[in-house]
């Protein structure tokens, strides 16, 4: 085990996979469920927890904010269920903090931004993310994309057909400069196959083949970038919100 050396500091790629502060560090006393809803849904999860009457077995305690997680029992198997904060780091963070409690299974789902004249609240699933933010780095070796697990999309496939929705698979650019992403690289992008952009699947993605847990994301489009001449926001895609919650956990349900 060494520190593979770059002279960018962020292709620098330590293979240990101790660190001097793990993830259950605090050695709280309790263990999750094995399967994660972690969803980039704003407060539609919180609000569905509290209209359920979820039980909140722990919480993730940041110097910004203190994110509960709940335990939901459907019939098929016991969730845990919370909100994803925004931006790769922090969302990693969180996320091995979940696998280190017991965490193995996760899906996720979130907006993203279309890069191509795709019209708004279409689902996507995508099979691998470019890597154009930080988390990814300390999680694997430098490579210009990561996949997602295909078990989890197996089981995204099968109930977006079961409930009759159309989706597009796809590949997404992850990246941290939300107000950088310049026309010039919106078509770069696009000829590397990239149809969407997001902030968060490229992180989760290596940190849960680090850590040996398997993950997947439901994405649905929001704004468009896809027009030189206009940046459309459109409505942020607020109507695929309860319906992205109520996809992740029929989607955990067979994990």
């Amino acid at each position: 085990m060494a520190v593979h050396k770059h002279p960018v500091p962020i292709l620098e790629y330590d293979d240990n996979p101790a660190a001097v502060i793990m993830p259950d560090h605090a050695q709280y006393p309790f263990r999750l469920p094995e399967v994660a809803v972690f969803a980039f849904l704003g407060d539609t999860v919180d609000r569905y927890a509290a209209r359920m009457g979820l039980e909140v077995i722990g919480y993730f305690e940041t110097i910004t904010k203190t994110f509960p997680v709940y335990r939901m029992r459907t019939a098929e198997k016991e969730i845990c269920l919370c909100q994803a904060p925004l931006g790769s780091a922090a969302a990693v963070q969180f996320l091995d903090w979940l696998i280190g409690y017991g965490v193995k299974k996760i899906i996720t789902a979130g907006s993203c931004g279309t890069l191509t004249d795709l019209p708004e609240n279409v689902f996507l699933v995508p099979v691998k993310a470019l890597r154009d933010e930080g988390a990814s780095y300390h999680y694997l070796p430098p490579e210009r994309f990561v996949e997602t697990d295909p078990a989890v999309r197996c089981a995204i496939a099968e109930v977006l057909r079961e409930k009759g929705l159309p989706y597009i698979e796809c590949t997404t650019w992850t990246t941290d400069g939300f107000f950088r992403e310049t026309r010039e690289k919106v078509e770069y992008r696009k000829t590397e196959g990239c149809s969407t952009v997001e902030m968060e699947c490229a992180g989760l993605a290596a940190c849960a083949r680090f850590r040996g847990a398997a993950f997947g994301q439901i994405l649905y489009t929001a704004d468009s970038l896809a027009h030189a001449e206009k940046y459309d926001e459109r409505d942020w895609g607020d109507a695929s919100l309860e319906p992205a919650l109520q996809l992740c956990i029929a989607v955990a349900e067979r994990l």
